[in-house]
């Protein structure tokens, strides 16, 4: 099976990330072989062959077109945007959101800028939160523009978040808060990782189950 993207890190453990065009991304540690790499793979061709069908299956969210009545989500809910004449900065939140007519072409620039500020804003109140409650040292906080993975926490403990998850509920937003913290002492995701986050988010199967089946509609 092909390998569409490797890429190599600190990291103990190979994983396998199918992407949204079902493309196979590999991240591996920096000493793993081929060989080894190419094995895990064929171990796991099962699985990837169930998720790409998964993959294919769900219907595409389909892409926003900034009209008037449109739906955009914050924090779980969902707030109608209304076209309004020129005013600065072009969107606006209030209740609501506004955008300027004449930037409505700008739409998806102007409203992913929005989001970035708001998510970065939302995840260093909640990382300052979680980590003075349960004893966690991050570094940092980064709001990025991954399209497949909700967060990561990198080796030198700047953990990243991409700014869709702004989107979702709090409570999931805390769930993936939590994980990433949790990474901080137990850096795979082994048996004693997931009973690290469960001590701390009791309830993230349901948080992660809710992501499972949302996610797709966590975009513009």
């Amino acid at each position: 099976m092909n390998i569409d993207r490797l890429i190599r890190a600190k990291r103990r453990t190979i994983a396998l990330i199918i992407e949204r065009d079902g493309s196979l991304t590999v991240r591996a540690p920096k000493r793993a072989s081929l060989r080894d790499i190419e094995e895990f793979i064929h171990e796991k061709t099962e699985w990837i062959i169930r998720s790409r069908e998964k993959l294919k299956a769900v219907v595409q969210h389909p892409k926003k077109q900034y009209v008037n009545g449109e739906a955009f989500l914050l924090l779980g809910q969902e707030y109608e945007l209304l076209l309004v004449p020129p005013q600065r900065p072009a969107l606006k939140f209030n209740g609501g959101f506004t955008l300027a007519v004449s930037a409505r072409e700008r739409g998806e620039a102007a409203f992913t800028r929005w989001y970035k500020e708001q998510a970065f804003l939302v995840f260093t109140e909640r990382i300052q939160r979680y980590s003075a409650m349960h004893g966690f040292s991050p570094r940092q906080v980064k709001v990025n523009s991954a399209k497949t993975r909700w967060g990561s926490c990198s080796a030198n403990g700047t953990i990243n978040f991409t700014w869709r998850l702004v989107m979702a509920p709090l409570d999931v937003i805390d769930y993936v808060v939590l994980h990433e913290l949790a990474h901080l002492r137990v850096k795979d995701h082994s048996p004693r990782f997931w009973k690290l986050v469960e001590s701390i988010c009791p309830d993230f199967k349901q948080h992660r189950k809710w992501l499972k089946e949302n996610g797709e509609r966590l975009n513009l």
